[in-house]
Protein backbone atom coordinates (compact mmCIF):
# COMPACT_ATOMS: atom_id res chain seq x y z
CA UNK A 1 0.00 0.00 0.00
CA UNK A 2 1.30 3.73 -0.81
CA UNK A 3 1.87 6.03 2.04
CA UNK A 4 -0.73 7.50 3.96
CA UNK A 5 -1.24 11.08 4.87
CA UNK A 6 -3.89 10.88 8.09
CA UNK A 7 -3.16 7.74 8.93
CA UNK A 8 -0.90 6.01 10.06
CA UNK A 9 0.21 2.02 10.94
CA UNK A 10 2.17 0.97 13.90
CA UNK A 11 3.07 -2.82 14.82
CA UNK A 12 3.88 -4.05 17.84
CA UNK A 13 4.33 -7.81 17.88
CA UNK A 14 0.76 -9.52 16.65
CA UNK A 15 -1.10 -5.92 17.65
CA UNK A 16 -1.52 -3.17 15.00
CA UNK A 17 -2.32 0.12 15.86
CA UNK A 18 -3.99 2.17 13.32
CA UNK A 19 -3.65 5.94 14.61
CA UNK A 20 -5.34 9.07 13.22
CA UNK A 21 -2.86 10.93 12.24
CA UNK A 22 -4.69 14.73 11.85
CA UNK A 23 -4.25 16.27 15.03
CA UNK A 24 -3.77 19.78 13.87
CA UNK A 25 -7.66 19.45 12.83
CA UNK A 26 -8.88 17.49 15.57
CA UNK A 27 -8.64 14.39 13.54
CA UNK A 28 -11.69 16.06 11.49
CA UNK A 29 -12.16 13.61 8.80
CA UNK A 30 -11.23 15.26 5.54
CA UNK A 31 -11.34 13.20 1.94
CA UNK A 32 -8.19 10.97 2.54
CA UNK A 33 -9.36 9.49 5.85
CA UNK A 34 -12.59 7.84 3.64
CA UNK A 35 -9.92 6.76 0.87
CA UNK A 36 -7.20 5.63 3.14
CA UNK A 37 -9.24 4.19 5.88
CA UNK A 38 -10.24 0.76 3.82
CA UNK A 39 -7.09 0.74 2.26
CA UNK A 40 -5.59 0.67 5.39
CA UNK A 41 -8.02 -2.07 7.09
CA UNK A 42 -7.49 -4.51 3.81
CA UNK A 43 -3.70 -4.45 4.49
CA UNK A 44 -4.51 -5.11 7.82
CA UNK A 45 -7.14 -7.52 7.77
CA UNK A 46 -4.59 -9.69 5.26
CA UNK A 47 -1.77 -9.44 7.31
CA UNK A 48 -1.56 -13.25 8.73
CA UNK A 49 0.77 -11.64 11.66
CA UNK A 50 -1.68 -8.67 12.97
CA UNK A 51 -4.36 -10.89 15.15
CA UNK A 52 -5.57 -7.81 16.89
CA UNK A 53 -6.10 -3.65 15.84
CA UNK A 54 -6.23 -1.03 17.60
CA UNK A 55 -7.62 2.30 16.39
CA UNK A 56 -6.66 5.23 18.48
CA UNK A 57 -5.51 8.95 17.48
CA UNK A 58 -2.80 11.28 17.81
CA UNK A 59 -3.25 14.52 19.34
CA UNK A 60 -5.85 15.88 21.90
CA UNK A 61 -8.51 14.04 20.52
CA UNK A 62 -9.57 11.30 19.22
CA UNK A 63 -12.04 12.75 15.75
CA UNK A 64 -14.45 15.56 15.64
CA UNK A 65 -16.24 13.80 12.61
CA UNK A 66 -16.93 14.96 9.41
CA UNK A 67 -14.62 18.09 8.45
CA UNK A 68 -17.69 20.34 7.57
CA UNK A 69 -15.81 23.20 5.99
CA UNK A 70 -14.32 20.89 3.40
CA UNK A 71 -17.77 19.23 3.01
CA UNK A 72 -19.08 22.08 2.17
CA UNK A 73 -16.34 23.59 -0.44
CA UNK A 74 -17.79 20.14 -2.27
CA UNK A 75 -14.24 18.51 -1.83
CA UNK A 76 -16.21 15.49 -0.37
CA UNK A 77 -17.88 14.59 -3.82
CA UNK A 78 -18.26 17.35 -5.97
CA UNK A 79 -20.91 19.60 -5.01
CA UNK A 80 -21.61 21.60 -1.85
CA UNK A 81 -22.58 19.42 1.17
CA UNK A 82 -22.19 16.31 -1.24
CA UNK A 83 -24.67 17.72 -3.97
CA UNK A 84 -23.73 17.98 -7.68
CA UNK A 85 -26.48 17.49 -10.63
CA UNK A 86 -29.33 20.16 -12.60
CA UNK A 87 -32.30 17.96 -11.44
CA UNK A 88 -33.54 16.94 -8.23
CA UNK A 89 -33.10 13.48 -9.04
CA UNK A 90 -29.85 13.82 -10.11
CA UNK A 91 -28.65 15.80 -7.28
CA UNK A 92 -30.57 12.91 -5.18
CA UNK A 93 -28.74 10.21 -6.78
CA UNK A 94 -25.24 12.58 -6.11
CA UNK A 95 -25.75 12.03 -2.13
CA UNK A 96 -27.04 8.59 -2.06
CA UNK A 97 -23.62 7.85 -4.06
CA UNK A 98 -21.59 9.85 -1.60
CA UNK A 99 -23.00 8.75 2.05
CA UNK A 100 -22.63 4.96 0.87
CA UNK A 101 -18.93 5.54 -0.11
CA UNK A 102 -18.45 7.18 3.03
CA UNK A 103 -20.55 4.57 4.89
CA UNK A 104 -18.52 1.81 2.77
CA UNK A 105 -15.10 3.49 4.14
CA UNK A 106 -16.32 3.51 8.08
CA UNK A 107 -18.05 -0.61 7.40
CA UNK A 108 -14.14 -1.96 6.30
CA UNK A 109 -13.50 -1.52 10.42
CA UNK A 110 -16.38 -3.46 11.26
CA UNK A 111 -15.70 -6.00 8.55
CA UNK A 112 -12.12 -6.86 9.64
CA UNK A 113 -11.89 -10.38 10.62
CA UNK A 114 -9.58 -9.58 13.81
CA UNK A 115 -10.64 -7.94 17.00
CA UNK A 116 -10.56 -4.36 16.83
CA UNK A 117 -10.14 -2.11 19.64
CA UNK A 118 -11.29 1.61 19.55
CA UNK A 119 -8.88 3.70 22.76
CA UNK A 120 -10.73 6.63 22.46
CA UNK A 121 -9.96 10.41 23.99
CA UNK A 122 -11.31 14.08 23.93
CA UNK A 123 -13.83 14.54 21.53
CA UNK A 124 -15.42 11.51 19.84
CA UNK A 125 -18.14 13.35 17.67
CA UNK A 126 -20.52 12.49 14.79
CA UNK A 127 -18.10 10.38 12.53
CA UNK A 128 -15.55 9.85 15.26
CA UNK A 129 -18.71 8.17 16.98
CA UNK A 130 -19.20 6.25 13.78
CA UNK A 131 -16.01 5.16 13.76
CA UNK A 132 -15.87 4.11 18.11
CA UNK A 133 -19.06 1.84 17.13
CA UNK A 134 -17.37 0.14 14.31
CA UNK A 135 -14.90 -1.40 16.47
CA UNK A 136 -15.27 -4.54 18.79
CA UNK A 137 -14.36 -2.65 21.82
CA UNK A 138 -14.09 0.91 22.94
CA UNK A 139 -11.57 1.85 25.69
CA UNK A 140 -11.93 5.88 27.14
CA UNK A 141 -10.03 8.21 29.02
CA UNK A 142 -11.58 10.27 31.53
CA UNK A 143 -12.12 13.29 29.18
CA UNK A 144 -13.91 12.20 26.40
CA UNK A 145 -17.06 13.77 24.96
CA UNK A 146 -19.20 11.33 22.88
CA UNK A 147 -21.70 12.61 20.81
CA UNK A 148 -24.26 11.95 18.30
CA UNK A 149 -24.07 15.52 17.18
CA UNK A 150 -25.60 15.07 13.54
CA UNK A 151 -29.48 16.21 14.51
CA UNK A 152 -28.12 19.38 16.31
CA UNK A 153 -26.32 19.61 12.81
CA UNK A 154 -29.79 19.16 10.88
CA UNK A 155 -28.54 15.82 9.80
CA UNK A 156 -29.58 12.44 10.36
CA UNK A 157 -26.11 10.13 11.12
CA UNK A 158 -25.48 8.00 8.29
CA UNK A 159 -22.31 6.40 9.15
CA UNK A 160 -23.41 3.83 11.39
CA UNK A 161 -23.90 4.78 14.87
CA UNK A 162 -27.74 4.70 14.67
CA UNK A 163 -27.13 0.79 13.21
CA UNK A 164 -24.80 -0.22 15.59
CA UNK A 165 -25.15 1.25 18.78
CA UNK A 166 -28.78 -0.75 19.39
CA UNK A 167 -26.54 -3.56 19.84
CA UNK A 168 -24.40 -1.93 22.29
CA UNK A 169 -26.38 0.17 24.48
CA UNK A 170 -29.88 -0.64 23.43
CA UNK A 171 -32.81 1.40 21.57
CA UNK A 172 -33.36 3.48 24.43
CA UNK A 173 -30.17 5.23 25.32
CA UNK A 174 -29.52 5.47 21.77
CA UNK A 175 -32.78 7.72 21.05
CA UNK A 176 -32.11 9.58 23.92
CA UNK A 177 -28.64 10.41 21.94
CA UNK A 178 -29.99 10.88 18.66
CA UNK A 179 -33.14 12.53 19.68
CA UNK A 180 -31.01 15.23 21.67
CA UNK A 181 -27.60 15.17 20.43
CA UNK A 182 -25.89 16.35 23.56
CA UNK A 183 -22.93 16.03 25.29
CA UNK A 184 -22.19 12.17 27.11
CA UNK A 185 -18.89 12.31 29.73
CA UNK A 186 -16.94 9.76 30.53
CA UNK A 187 -19.11 8.29 33.13
CA UNK A 188 -21.94 8.17 31.71
CA UNK A 189 -20.54 6.39 28.23
CA UNK A 190 -19.25 3.47 30.60
CA UNK A 191 -22.61 3.28 32.77
CA UNK A 192 -25.10 2.80 29.76
CA UNK A 193 -21.64 0.44 28.38
CA UNK A 194 -20.37 2.65 25.83
CA UNK A 195 -17.23 2.14 26.49
CA UNK A 196 -16.16 -1.07 28.34
CA UNK A 197 -13.64 1.32 30.72
CA UNK A 198 -12.64 4.31 31.46
CA UNK A 199 -8.77 5.08 32.54
CA UNK A 200 -7.71 8.65 34.16
CA UNK A 201 -5.80 9.69 30.82
CA UNK A 202 -5.47 9.13 27.26
CA UNK A 203 -1.62 7.15 28.57
CA UNK A 204 -3.15 5.23 30.45
CA UNK A 205 -5.86 3.76 28.61
CA UNK A 206 -3.61 3.21 25.64
CA UNK A 207 -1.50 1.23 27.65
CA UNK A 208 -4.25 -0.90 29.15
CA UNK A 209 -5.61 -1.27 25.26
CA UNK A 210 -2.43 -2.92 24.34
CA UNK A 211 -2.31 -5.00 27.29
CA UNK A 212 -5.95 -6.08 25.96
CA UNK A 213 -4.67 -6.81 22.61
CA UNK A 214 -2.03 -8.77 24.11
CA UNK A 215 -4.18 -10.92 25.82
CA UNK A 216 -6.66 -11.42 22.77
CA UNK A 217 -3.17 -12.36 20.47
CA UNK A 218 -2.30 -14.51 23.03
CA UNK A 219 -5.71 -16.93 22.33
CA UNK A 220 -5.63 -19.29 18.79
CA UNK A 221 -6.09 -16.42 16.15
CA UNK A 222 -8.72 -18.50 14.22
CA UNK A 223 -10.88 -19.57 17.36
CA UNK A 224 -10.73 -15.35 18.21
CA UNK A 225 -12.14 -14.76 14.62
CA UNK A 226 -14.47 -17.18 14.87
CA UNK A 227 -15.52 -16.01 18.19
CA UNK A 228 -16.22 -12.13 15.92
CA UNK A 229 -17.73 -13.74 12.72
CA UNK A 230 -20.58 -15.46 15.22
CA UNK A 231 -21.37 -12.63 17.28
CA UNK A 232 -21.35 -10.12 14.27
CA UNK A 233 -23.27 -12.62 12.19
CA UNK A 234 -26.90 -11.32 13.02
CA UNK A 235 -25.52 -7.74 13.34
CA UNK A 236 -24.27 -7.65 10.22
CA UNK A 237 -27.34 -8.08 8.09
CA UNK A 238 -29.65 -5.80 9.73
CA UNK A 239 -26.41 -2.69 10.06
CA UNK A 240 -26.17 -2.89 5.93
CA UNK A 241 -29.62 -2.99 5.60
CA UNK A 242 -30.29 -0.03 7.87
CA UNK A 243 -27.24 1.83 6.31
CA UNK A 244 -28.80 1.72 3.10
CA UNK A 245 -32.19 2.82 4.11
CA UNK A 246 -30.12 6.26 5.77
CA UNK A 247 -28.50 6.50 2.59
CA UNK A 248 -31.97 7.21 0.57
CA UNK A 249 -33.51 8.76 3.49
CA UNK A 250 -30.70 11.45 2.90
CA UNK A 251 -30.81 11.42 -0.31
CA UNK A 252 -34.06 12.66 -0.21
CA UNK A 253 -34.01 15.02 2.69
CA UNK A 254 -30.60 15.92 3.68
CA UNK A 255 -30.48 19.41 1.71
CA UNK A 256 -32.67 21.13 4.06
CA UNK A 257 -32.95 24.83 4.66
CA UNK A 258 -32.51 23.50 8.29
CA UNK A 259 -28.86 22.23 7.58
CA UNK A 260 -27.56 25.12 5.44
CA UNK A 261 -28.52 26.98 8.71
CA UNK A 262 -27.05 24.80 10.64
CA UNK A 263 -23.67 24.44 9.06
CA UNK A 264 -23.81 28.44 8.92
CA UNK A 265 -24.46 29.11 12.52
CA UNK A 266 -21.23 26.27 13.13
CA UNK A 267 -18.76 28.37 11.11
CA UNK A 268 -19.89 32.07 12.01
CA UNK A 269 -20.32 30.41 15.98
CA UNK A 270 -23.57 31.67 17.02
CA UNK A 271 -26.82 30.06 18.11
CA UNK A 272 -28.83 28.57 15.07
CA UNK A 273 -32.23 29.24 14.00
CA UNK A 274 -34.59 26.00 12.81
CA UNK A 275 -37.00 26.53 11.33
CA UNK A 276 -38.19 22.67 9.90
CA UNK A 277 -37.98 23.36 6.14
Amino acid sequence: MGSLSVLEIERDGHTAILWLNRPEARNAMAPEFFEELPLAMEELSSDRDVRVVIVAARGEHFSVGLDLKVAMSGEMSGGPVGVKGTSMAARAASTRETVLRLQAAITSVAHCPKPVIAVIHGYCIGGGLDLACACDIRIASEDIIISLRETRMAMVADLGSLQRLPYIIGKGHLAEMAFTGEDMPAARAREIGLVNDVFPDAGEAMAHGRRLAARIAANPPLAVQGAKAVISRRETGEVAEGLDYTATWNAGFLASDDLVEAIAAFIEKRDPHFTGT
